[in-house]
């Protein structure tokens, strides 16, 4: 027998249907509704609502094998696959995350294919693998924010079995797996749950209706969200989970929804006797994420810094259009460099108004925020997906690398960024209602011609080739020019693995001089000085001292280190003169 139970407090009538035959299910004062049936695993189900004849997919469906607008089915996950018995996990502090994107990482674009390429990341140097989102979306490829089936794993990447296999695959290798969950809008297509009960409220952000975690009902909806988050960490393994914009999750509840969700997390990794993480990523610049809950903070792990990201990236590129327009100056990156977000209660021209908090870096560590030169959102949110590869040189794009990799922040890299890869990262969708993909099209080359953008080179992301262009191509490692920046990519990891002062996550213990018009910046972490020369030509910095690492070799002068155009290097420390210095 097996138990079905489903809330919908919004009909007045609920049946099972498992594998073409009708069952009635029995209701209780809360909501729920449930019923006992002779099943089989695999069996397909699903539920008739009042006396409307389709069959509707599980909210908490398992596995979706035939798309989100098909039956369930019942799956459950084999428990004999599970290698892992002595896996310890890993926590934030001291990891390297890599994110990716299942369908384009490789060419098949599935969990197994991935397995194969997992070998090359343990190399690299990274320990976390940080997967976009895998739950259940509509069509054959998507970036994952428009999932409708949380509980469900995508098909087109093999499903809950292949997930299984992923993990289980990571973690043979030492590297734990962070997922990438979205809590904040349902997506467009094959959304069901509003038949059911009132999952949604009538707010809106940027993707569609928020979430109801604070009106009537919420309480459900908060558990709906818990269940899921805490379904991925104790049934798949996973290690983290990075939670997608929690500045759209709208609670005005006592206890916010994320203190709730670290709370049971933090009880869950007690019984599962590792370490959980839970990641945000928000553009509030609060601290109050990452504030321990005894302090009055929410309790999470870490937080994505995206001023870190804009502070190297228009320092190294000039890049200044938009919301880039407030950081560019060596002095912006020192300063972010030393407390965590640049804007920290200043003027934000880009918002027009005030923003942030700052960082109370005696309490919160810096390994509590994630640094990297470029996400899925820095690339593929741009018009066209560019790489920083397409635009600047190899060594510009070596001392972003340097400055993420050797900071005291705990670093992500995104697929492919570790050899310069010139495949773009476009934005795709393969919605199967046509109304919906057109939509979509039309919207996203709307968007961008608000910027000054011409229509015409914005990628349909409906488009198969869209999808296509983004999948990287693993061929180019035999490229000379690739595998040099890949060979430098591993230098930096090796190195930061082996200096504990590369690791220490206190920013009282980091300060870093610049000079602004010769265009150098030098940052000391203990006995590692890391010289970076953001211009064309050669300057001398005045810091002596041995070369451990660099990307074209400095020469030794008498005024101190001359290092050439757009490169950087590694120095033990002998000594230094400061010019203007950020602390």
């Amino acid at each position: 027998m097996t138990l079905f139970e489903v809330w919908a407090p919004r009909p007045e009538r609920v049946r099972v249907e498992v594998d073409g035959s009708a069952y009635p299910m029995t209701w209780s004062a809360d909501g729920w509704w449930r019923a006992e049936v002779v099943s089989e695993s695999g069996a397909r189900y699903g539920y008739l609502l009042d006396d409307d004849p389709t069959v509707l997919p599980d909210p908490r469906s398992p596995r979706q094998p035939d798309g989100v607008h098909a039956r369930s089915a019942l799956h459950t996950l084999d428990q004999t696959v599970w290698t892992d018995h002595g896996w310890t996990g890993r926590q934030l502090a001291g990891a390297v995350y890599y994110e990716l994107h299942v369908g384009t990482f490789t060419p098949a674009g599935t969990f197994d294919a991935a397995i194969e390429r997992l070998d090359h990341l343990v190399d690299l140097g990274v320990t976390v693998v940080e997967l976009m989102p895998v739950n259940a979306f509509d069509g054959t490829h998507n970036w994952g924010y428009d999932g409708v089936l949380w509980f469900a794993v995508a098909e087109p990447y093999g499903g809950p079995d292949g997930l299984q296999r992923l993990v289980d695959a990571c973690h043979a290798r030492g590297l734990a797996v962070a997922l990438d969950v979205v809590y904040n809008h349902l997506g467009p297509s094959g959304n069901y749950l509003p038949r059911f009960a009132p999952y949604l409220s009538d707010g809106r952000n940027t993707w569609g209706r928020t979430l109801n975690l604070d009106g009537p009902g919420s309480d459900a909806v908060r558990r709906f969200i818990i269940d899921n988050a805490l379904r991925w960490l104790r049934d798949f393994h996973i290690d983290a989970l990075r939670l997608d914009a929690v500045h759209a999750l709208v609670d005005r509840t006592a206890t916010h929804l994320l203190a709730e969700l670290a709370a049971e997390t933090e009880r869950l990794a007690a019984h599962l006797r590792r370490p959980l993480t839970l990641i945000a990523e928000s553009d509030l610049n609060d601290p109050t994420l990452i504030t321990p809950r005894a302090a009055g903070g929410y309790g999470l792990t870490g937080q994505w810094n995206d001023d870190l990201h804009h502070a190297v990236h228009t320092a190294v590129s000039s890049e200044r259009q938009g919301y880039y327009a407030d950081f560019g100056t060596l002095g912006c990156l020192a300063h972010t460099l030393t407390h965590g977000f640049f804007h920290a209660g200043t003027y934000s021209s880009f918002r027009g108004r005030t923003h942030g908090r700052p960082l109370d870096t005696r309490v919160i560590p810096a390994s509590a925020l994630l640094a990297y030169t470029c996400n899925h959102d820095q690339i593929g949110n741009r018009a066209i997906g560019d790489r920083p590869s397409i635009d600047l040189t190899d060594g510009q794009l070596a001392i972003k690398a340097a400055l993420i990799l050797l900071s005291p922040y705990t670093p992500m890299l995104f697929m492919g960024e570790e050899w310069g890869a010139s495949t773009p990262f476009q934005f795709f969708t393969s919605h199967t209602d046509p109304v919906i993909g057109a939509a979509t099209a039309t919207g996203r080359k709307a968007e961008f011609a608000e910027h000054g953008w011409d229509s015409d080179d914005v990628p349909d992301p409906q488009d198969a080739q869209t999808f296509l262009r983004s999948k990287l191509d693993w061929s180019e490692l035999e490229d000379t020019r690739h595998a040099r920046l890949l060979g430098c990519y591993r230098e930096l990891l090796a190195l930061r693995r082996a200096r504990a002062e590369l690791t220490d996550p206190w920013l009282t213990h980091i300060s870093v001089d610049f000079d602004e018009d010769a265009r150098w910046i030098l940052v000391h972490r203990g006995e590692i000085l890391l010289v970076c020369n953001l211009s064309a030509e050669p300057v001398t910095v005045p810091v002596a001292g041995v070369v451990l690492l660099s990307w074209d070799p400095p020469i030794e002068a008498v005024s101190g280190l001359a290092v050439p155009g757009h490169s950087f290097a590694v120095v033990s420390a002998g000594g230094v003169a400061a010019t203007g210095r950020a602390r």
